[in-house]
């Protein structure tokens, strides 16, 4: 299969530093190399958690509002790079009521050549594109929406039936987006647009648009998470009495928006995105609620807690 490609590989900031980055130096080989998927149940349900790689970029980009040299402390104590941090591309698989459903597409290669390993880790179990027969996307952003086209034009996920919030829709793909609310250059801007209508010109007829707050199928419900787009949702899956919540875009990395406050610089309305991470994170906290964050260390799991200064990230430890 080959993934979205090529048209908006510019999503480079004038630094140098691409919000795709180098390649990190390589591990001693585990014995099994592919560590791309990760497979769990939910209740009844299957759920396996497909990588589709890595992006990256400036920390400052993701923690907009903090202290130069706080940021630069932190990262330094959780022994990653000061100059950029990395961003993992979480998307979930869950076969449910006789169909399999993804959780966003992930973003092909529209944000640098680390992406689009979402279809390879879909042959390492058995699938393939063809297969899945529904895509749900969290908002339409670049990196959750580019593998829903080829290199070559086509529709990526052919059988399946695609849904996005409204809001975005409406706000991204059917006007001219003003975009002046993120902190990068305006080429990144216009390249980030551009890689938004490209990446969704394969399924814009047949969508099913969606408001937050609605069932998709049997197990998985919408909730409102507006603040970083118009019409951003996060997902509950729920199977009996376990649960499992994915908080797409409300915090990129638990570093610097779980266990410190910082704003996303991305969030095009700082203020309703504040109010949803709060709402959503104290939901997590309070009901214990196991949590997928969309851009977290693969896999992504953990769960939230509540403290004096905030909220906390405790992952998952990994169940072989």
């Amino acid at each position: 299969m080959l993934t979205a490609a090529s048209a908006v590989m510019g999503l480079v900031l004038p630094t140098g530093i691409a919000f795709a980055q180098a390649a990190p130096a390589r591990l001693p080989r585990a014995k099994e190399e592919n560590a791309g998927h990760y497979r769990f149940r939910v209740g009844d349900i299957s759920a396996t958690v497909l990588s589709d790689g890595l992006i990256g970029g400036p920390a400052r980009v993701y923690a907009s509002d903090a202290p130069e040299a706080d940021l630069q402390d932190v990262l330094r104590r959780a022994f990653l790079p000061t100059d950029r941090l990395t961003l993992n591309l979480n998307t979930l698989l869950i076969e449910t009521s006789g169909r399999r459903v993804l959780l966003e597409a992930g973003a092909g290669q529209t944000m640098g050549p680390q992406g689009g390993r979402i279809f390879e880790n879909l042959a390492a179990i058995g699938l393939q594109a063809e297969d899945i027969d529904v895509v749900v996307v969290s908002h339409t952003h670049p990196d959750h929406v580019g593998n829903l086209r080829t290199a070559d034009g086509g529709k990526a996920f052919p059988r399946a039936t695609v849904f996005a919030p409204r809001a975005d829709w409406d706000f991204f793909v059917r006007n001219d987006p003003d975009l002046s609310y993120m902190p990068v250059p305006e080429d990144f801007r216009r390249n980030f647009a551009a890689a938004i209508r490209r990446s969704v010109e394969p399924v814009t007829h047949g969508i099913e648009l969606y408001e937050a707050g609605v069932q998709i199928v049997p197990g998985l419900t919408t909730l409102p998470a507006f603040g970083h787009t118009p019409g951003m949702a996060n997902f509950l899956v729920q199977s009996g009495n376990d649960q499992l919540l994915l908080t797409a875009d409300l915090a990129y990395h638990p570093i610097v928006n779980v266990d410190r406050p910082w704003v996303p610089g991305p969030d095009r309305d700082k203020d309703a995105a504040l109010a949803s991470r709060r709402r959503i994170f104290d939901m997590a906290a309070a009901d214990r609620l196991l949590v997928l964050g969309f851009h977290y260390p693969f896999p992504g799991l953990g769960r939230m807690l509540k403290t004096d200064a905030g909220y906390a990230w405790v992952p998952v430890s990994w169940q072989f």
